[in-house]
């Protein structure tokens, strides 16, 4: 996925009321952009960080800047537009990098689905060698850092993730197929994990989505000022960790 044109750099200053950061540029301008993040950021909104913000050319929007990527601890870089998450898996099942999502014939995306009314990000049908079944994709955005490595989801309660898991073992019941997919946004980010600390409930429906059959997979998202993609799959562990 390429941004035309490149994003532009700055400093971030704060992030607030959710959707809000403050930023300054190389030239000491200072405004606000919009934050395309409903989650706590953690460990990847310090104020002082270099960002990365593209711009849109919409007469409407009341900010026309979006922030896209952050530098955490100096050195790596954090896609925190939750939005551009889709959009990765989408093109990279398109041209067939994910080997064990290729081979489907159709691809729909937001499709309503399950028992407790939702949608689905991602629909695959039409495999000619998986016999009718579908494949149900659901994707989650990793962005919260632990050092040495370490990612962990969700960076905040997250109900409606846990719903998601819900829905997805009823898939897998039903006989279709369940995927669970991380989209990591991390460039440091090496393994992901449940953070158990933060949202019980979701890494325990999590462990119980495992043994029910949904398959839990990881990406790796690699990102500059001109373009992100998925790279490399990386391990995902259940294992109860401390935060």
């Amino acid at each position: 996925m390429k941004f035309s044109p490149p994003l532009q750099s700055a400093t971030l200053i704060r992030r607030y009321k959710r959707f809000l950061t403050d930023i300054e540029t190389d030239d000491g301008q200072q405004f606000t952009i919009h934050c395309p993040n409903t989650g706590s950021m953690k460990n990847c909104s310090e104020p002082g960080s270099q960002v990365w913000y593209s711009t849109s050319d919409s007469k409407t929007r009341k900010y026309p800047h979006t922030l896209e990527i952050i530098r955490v601890s100096d050195k790596e870089l954090a896609g925190i537009n939750t939005g551009r998450a889709n959009h990765l898996v989408k093109e990279a099942i398109e041209i067939g990098l994910i080997k064990s999502l290729s081979g489907y014939r159709e691809l729909r995306s937001e499709v309503k689905y399950g028992k407790e009314n939702s949608r689905v990000d991602f629909l695959l049908q039409d495999h000619p060698r998986r016999k009718g079944k579908a494949c149900y994709i659901e994707v989650k955005n990793v962005t919260m850092g632990m050092g040495k490595g370490l990612g962990l989801f969700p960076d905040a309660i997250s109900t409606r993730g846990t719903k998601h898991l819900r829905e997805l073992i009823h898939i897998a019941s039903e006989g279709d197929r369940a995927v669970l997919f991380f989209c990591v946004q991390h460039t440091g980010i090496e393994k992901v994990q449940p953070a158990w600390d933060i949202d019980p409930e979701y890494s325990q429906t999590l462990a119980e989505a495992k043994k029910a059959g949904v398959e839990i997979m990881a990406w790796q998202a690699v990102m500059s000022s001109r373009q992100i993609s998925l790279a490399r799959e990386i391990p995902v562990s259940l294992t109860r960790r401390s935060q």
